[in-house]
């Protein structure tokens, strides 16, 4: 999916390397000032938010487990001009491997998703935390994947893990996900490898971190979704965020939080 996702974003090493930012105000507003704050980036994908962040003055390190996305980082850093380190590694080996410490840890949209063991997840958070480190996080609320495509709710909000995607990850980028402009790029795309995704609730994601001795410093949801439609059909606002038709009820489509890390 690497190759067709980036196919629509318009020379990012450019629009970085003149100072773009490919964060949305959520984010900085949870995450404060990061100016000389060492951050580890969870499941940093591609890098572009990482070098963002590297941008605003923070020492950078983004971790992954897709071989391609962080080829596409590194060489993204290097013609863009930004340092960062990018690590190709499964995260919770990570976790388990590292022995570094961060003033931050921040992951955004379509990360937890992903993870089979939330507990194992806060666990390695709270240990790479230097004290008083702080994680931000930034989530679709899951409650957006009980809805069709017309906003109707069809599936419990309480499901079976793992789901089969049996198409997928599919190419969803559009130009809310594209601040550096949007091209047409790869049409038709089809992904041939299967996924397997995890239903969990805000109520898990929260008591994961609980259980792992990290203090729930702010919990916020949002009647918006920032630079995609996640069902068809929604009203685009100021900032490329997305909305809920009015004929339709509105609900949660995001979650943030922020959570210290408690003393021993």
């Amino acid at each position: 999916m690497v190759p067709a996702h980036n196919s629509h974003k318009r020379d990012q090493a450019r629009f970085l390397r003149e100072g773009g930012n490919t964060l949305f105000p959520d984010e900085l507003e949870l995450l404060g000032e990061v100016r000389g704050k060492s951050l580890l980036h969870l499941q940093c994908n591609c890098g572009q938010d990482s070098l963002s962040l590297a941008r605003l003055g923070a020492t950078v390190t983004g971790v992954d487990i897709a071989d391609e996305a962080i080829v596409f980082a590194q060489q993204l850093a290097d013609e863009s001009g930004i340092e960062a380190t990018f690590i190709r590694s499964d995260l919770f080996d990570w976790f388990d491997a590292s022995d570094q410490t961060f003033d931050l840890a921040f992951s955004t949209y379509g990360t937890i998703a992903w993870l089979s063991d939330l507990d194992r997840w806060a666990r390695g958070i709270r240990k790479i935390l230097a004290p008083a480190g702080r994680l931000i996080l930034v989530e679709f609320h899951p409650i957006i994947w009980s809805l069709d495509a017309d906003g109707r709710l069809t599936e419990s909000y309480f499901r079976p893990n793992p789901i089969e995607e049996s198409d997928g990850v599919r190419d969803y980028v559009g130009p809310g996900l594209a601040p550096s402009g949007f091209e047409v790029g790869c049409e038709d795309f089809e992904n041939p490898e299967p996924a397997h995704a995890f239903q969990w609730t805000l109520a898990e994601t929260v008591q994961s971190l609980i259980d792992a001795n990290l203090r729930i410093e702010t919990l916020r949801e949002y009647p918006y979704a920032n630079g995609c439609e996640v069902i068809d059909g929604m009203q685009e606002l100021p900032g490329k965020r997305f909305k809920l038709p009015d004929s339709i009820p509105e609900v949660p489509l995001m979650f943030g939080l922020t959570a210290c890390r408690n003393p021993e």
